[in-house]
């Protein structure tokens, strides 16, 4: 199981785009500081979810995601789940 998830910084209110094979894990990395790109910005909460039966089918939806380069396509999935 693959998922793509939507995290929120708890501090700024940001945004970040990802996919990961393990959750819970990959959101620990997080916020630990592991990640570079979200280093220093949270704490991170998970705000958006889907699963996918392959990493691919997880990373094309996140590039999808990405690419609508809008914050309110990120907030009306949000608000659908």
């Amino acid at each position: 199981m693959f998922y793509t998830y939507i995290l929120q910084s708890e501090k700024s209110g940001r945004y970040y785009i990802g996919h990961a094979s393990n959750l819970e894990e990959r959101l620990g990395r997080h916020n630990g500081g592991k990640v570079t790109t979200t280093k220093n910005k949270g704490p991170w909460k998970v705000v958006f979810f889907e699963t996918y039966e392959t990493k691919a089918a997880a990373n094309s939806r996140e590039l999808y995601i990405k690419s609508m380069k809008s914050r309110i396509f990120i907030e009306r999935l949000i608000a659908k789940m």
